[in-house]
């Protein structure tokens, strides 16, 4: 009888100092091990990849997209459909999840795809402006004509083959920071109207701001858009 209330003692023991020793290394030393090289070696990475505008104010993540839009005349109508501001570079749709979805406005409590099929919505495998409204076809479809519309000005005509995927899909997460050369592409001459700039000076900021491949080969061409902004805002104040 003793012995076993012994032995059970002794079990009881080395159990609480294991969970001590590995709360102690777990919990604690593996944790600030972590951070610490984190803060070291990849300290940008670590604090969220913060965008910084001149005065060293942060104004966002280069790894969520941001909305550019013109401020809404009631503020409390939801049902308010938000426009874009022309005067910036627009992203991606951000309606991931949906044009009912908390994730309309690169809301970063939801994210999500809409898991619709590539050809939701098309008649004879095409999308058109038949497209029953809600979906996938019925979104690109108007999406599509808004790029043309909002990018096509006094000069320059948007014509549609010349709109990329990107200008009226949204990503998986539907926060994708980044757009493709060609969208940006459509977008210079309405950007330089806009603000008032030379062609050719808008042009060079988006050959400047052209990521190409991770390592020459993997992804695509992108380019960041609140970076592109950025530069944009520092090109028209100067």
């Amino acid at each position: 009888m003793n012995n076993s209330v012994s032995n059970t003692v002794r079990l009881i023991g080395a159990g609480l100092r294991a969970l001590l020793v590995l709360t102690v290394i777990c919990g604690v030393i593996y944790p600030l091990a972590v951070t610490g090289i984190a803060q070291a070696l990849f300290n940008d990475k670590a604090n969220g990849s913060e965008i910084k505008d001149k005065s060293g104010q942060v104004v966002g993540s280069s790894l969520i997209g941001q909305t550019y839009n013109l401020p809404k005349q009631n503020p409390d109508d939801a049902e308010e459909a938000a426009k874009p501001d022309l005067k910036w570079f627009q992203p991606r749709p951000s309606n991931g999840l949906g044009s009912n979805s908390v994730n309309t406005q690169y809301s970063l409590i939801l994210s999500g795809a809409t898991n619709r099929s590539a050809d939701n919505g098309a008649t004879g495998g095409r999308c058109t402006k038949a497209a029953e409204e809600g979906t996938l076809c019925a979104q690109v479809v108007a999406a599509k004509e808004a790029v043309i519309a909002d990018n096509s000005t006094a000069t320059y005509q948007v014509k549609p083959e010349d709109v990329p995927a990107d200008a009226v899909t949204s990503s998986g997460s539907g926060l994708d920071p980044d757009i493709s050369p060609e969208y940006a592409k459509i977008q210079i001459h309405r950007v330089a109207e806009q603000n008032k700039l030379d062609v050719k000076q808008v042009e060079k900021l988006v050959a400047d701001h052209t990521t190409g491949r991770t390592l020459g080969f993997m992804g695509e061409p992108r380019i960041n858009v609140l970076e592109l902004n950025i530069a944009l805002k520092a090109l028209f104040k100067s």
